[in-house]
């Protein structure tokens, strides 16, 4: 154990991209002090042993996705809390144990898991600031590199934060390689379940087999559309170089009136469906005000449901993401019902067992070449480009230690590519708003403020907390 301090100052002179962007309140440098640090083990070890990534594993390239949750008045002292916090990870690391393993590469240069109980870095922290003086909803100021913990080794690490009015901010970090949202997700309930009544009941399958290739092959023309092996990019155009800050990283909410509205104004599509045409079109329009001729919308699709019950509670990445692509002058001209039909169908023939079954065989036939996701090549292929990944299973009501329900909880992912990533999920109000996580070029985000009336509205510890005074 070991203890340090850290003085955390924010950028005072940022562009702000909206003039209602609230800041009230909002405390812009404060001190983060970590109070220990230590190597969460599992309870119980296993024999050492590798697990090897499955087909949709490996459609993912090495980085990291955070998560965060809030808890308002937990009542508790910070120690105390810790060591719920140490003792549970410690039990749940006993059947999760992939989280506490590393990634490593196999005789062919693929990644896979080492399960060798190194165990989980668990950080206790302090911040001299209080919940509704952080500007949650510019998570670049508030989250990144303070409240999130920075992940040096292993496969998921934890930094849990007590805050000056007796708040704690809960943050996690995990390797996108080894798990997708949905894993996580499972992970967490575990977890919190163990801290809270002792034991958890969502057992997770690490079983390859489920995915396995078939044989033969069956290769579809149509996943040559969606992914491609690396060495087979084109080479990017010759252009100046995108800027260091031409991306922001903002979470929004939105009402469930608003999500009900533009269902209701595209004839019957899915609530995602009706959100990503919404997108598509600010897209088209930050394109169009920036000379690009192209824009390309794109969404991730979860396979579980899709290929057997034995998927439930399947460990890893089961995803694709199949994605249009429309010149901004057709795009900007049609209504938002006619987009949504343009987005069902390009995303429905990616909802299908055979699409997965298909998926996995492509990768089958290229490894070990690594493959990537034709719509993140956006600086290669032109345009502006963005991905819609549902969080809409986020179990934020859930993660509940003891000590109460999160006031706020989101998804934190920074991922630096040179597409936007944009996240809808519940929010902790069980109201049916959702949170929505966005990583976004300025230009995008300038338009979605600027929409009137507004969809994506501004974060502020007034939708979250119960007591802002």
């Amino acid at each position: 154990m070991h203890s340090h301090t850290a003085t955390v100052s924010v950028r005072r002179a940022r562009t702000r991209l909206a003039s209602h962007r609230p800041t009230m309140g909002v405390r812009r440098s404060y001190t983060v002090t970590i109070r220990a640090a230590e190597t969460i083990a599992p309870a119980e070890r296993r024999p050492e042993h590798r697990l090897p990534m499955s087909n949709l594993d490996l459609l993912l390239p090495p980085m990291d996705v955070g998560v965060f949750f809030c808890y308002e008045k937990p009542m508790r002292s910070l120690e105390a809390m810790v060591a719920v916090l140490s003792v549970s990870l410690a039990q749940a690391l006993s059947t999760y144990y992939p989280f506490g393993g590393e990634v490593v590469a196999n005789s062919l240069g693929e990644p896979e898991v080492l399960c060798n109980g190194r165990g989980v870095d668990f950080a206790a922290a302090y911040a001299d600031v209080e919940l509704r003086e952080l500007a949650l909803g510019d998570p670049d100021d508030s989250v990144e590199g303070k409240l999130m913990p920075k992940k040096k080794a292993g496969v998921f690490c934890v930094q849990a934060t007590g805050l000056k009015c007796g708040g704690l901010v809960l943050a996690c970090k995990f390797d996108h390689r080894v798990a997708d949202a949905y894993s996580a997700n499972m992970f967490l309930v575990f977890w919190s379940d163990l801290a809270t009544f002792g034991h958890g009941t969502r057992l997770p399958s690490f079983c390859r087999t489920l995915l396995s290739p078939r044989l033969p092959l069956r290769i579809h023309a149509s996943i040559d559309r969606l992914f491609v092996p690396v060495s087979s990019l084109p080479p990017p155009p010759i252009r100046p170089p995108l800027p260091a800050d031409l991306f922001v990283n903002r979470i929004y909410y939105i009402t469930n009136a608003d999500i009900v509205s533009l269902q209701s104004s595209t004839r019957g599509r899915t609530k995602v469906e009706a959100f990503t045409a919404y997108l598509w079109r600010a897209l088209a329009k930050a394109a169009e005000a920036e000379g690009e001729r192209w824009c390309r919308m794109g969404a991730v699709v979860d396979g579980r449901t899709r290929l057997s019950a034995a998927m439930g509670n399947y460990f890893g990445n089961v995803l694709s993401i199949p994605f249009g692509s429309m010149e901004v002058a057709e795009l900007r001209g049609m209504g938002l019902g006619e987009v949504a039909e343009r987005v069902r169908g390009w995303l429905r023939p990616a909802t299908t067992e055979d699409h997965f079954r298909a998926l996995v065989d492509w990768v089958e036939a290229h490894r070990p070449e690594p493959a990537v996701a034709r719509i993140y090549m956006g600086e290669a292929e032109g345009g502006l480009a963005c991905v819609v990944s549902s969080g809409r299973a986020f179990p934020v009501q859930e993660v509940e230690f003891g000590w109460g329900k999160p006031a706020f909880g989101s998804y934190h992912f920074p991922w630096g590519g040179t597409s936007g990533y944009v996240m809808p999920m519940p929010s902790a109000r069980g109201n049916g708003d959702w949170i929505v996580y966005a990583h976004l070029r300025k230009s995008v985000v300038a338009v979605l403020e600027a929409e009137q009336p507004p969809a994506f509205r501004p974060l502020t510890p007034d939708y979250y907390l119960t007591d802002i005074n």
